[in-house]
């Protein structure tokens, strides 16, 4: 374990549930968690958060569909996927995630046009953004959750200062599921 990892300890606290409803067997981490079938769960289908906040991954090693998860309850997988268009009933990792400042950028490799924002746009093309897509984004502190669509809307990508040095020269360095370039709205993780 390193200092990193010691210091996150007390910020950060989850319990998994391998049933809905808070039912069946349960884990609480403290830590990440790269693949809860090694912990000798089938799925978790139920979350408590209960310090920071954490991205949890539809597969193992951090792959696949992100979910946000703040402090709260979640206890079935609705809760956690929200107003995403992508839906799955499962979560087989996840790990806690650090506070936020992130510009925005016209082309890919940081280039054109670009826009520093600390704050959350829930339409960028409402405050002055004039295209449906953001090319290129760099997190310059803390976290960051990129929507498909206005109003926080369709498939997320978690971005960190912490992940990629917290540049994500093209589309494809968002998540390993984006598809598209196509980035609508933005909000602040909160601790």
């Amino acid at each position: 374990m390193n200092t990193q990892q010691m210091e996150q300890m007390g910020q950060f606290k989850i319990t998994v549930w391998e049933e809905e409803n808070f039912q069946g067997k349960r884990c609480e981490f403290m830590l990440e968690c790269q693949n809860i079938m090694e912990r000798g769960f089938n799925k978790i289908r139920s979350i408590k958060v209960e310090n920071g906040p954490w991205v949890g991954y539809e597969y193992p090693e951090f792959q696949g569909q992100q979910f946000i998860l703040e402090k709260g309850d979640y206890p079935r997988y609705e809760a956690w996927s929200g107003n995403s268009s992508y839906r799955t009933e499962h979560m087989l990792s996840f790990r806690p995630i650090n506070d936020s400042k992130v510009t925005l950028y016209e082309c890919e490799d940081f280039q054109g046009r670009k826009f520093e924002m600390c704050d959350d746009y829930p339409s960028l093309q409402a405050m002055g953004w004039c295209s449906k897509e953001v090319p290129s984004i760099k997190v310059n502190s803390g976290a960051w959750v990129a929507y498909q669509f206005p109003g926080y809307r369709g498939y997320q990508y978690i971005l960190e200062r912490d992940r990629h040095q917290g540049e994500y020269r093209n589309y494809n360095e968002f998540s390993t599921q984006a598809h598209t370039n196509q980035v609508q709205s933005i909000r602040r993780i909160q601790h």
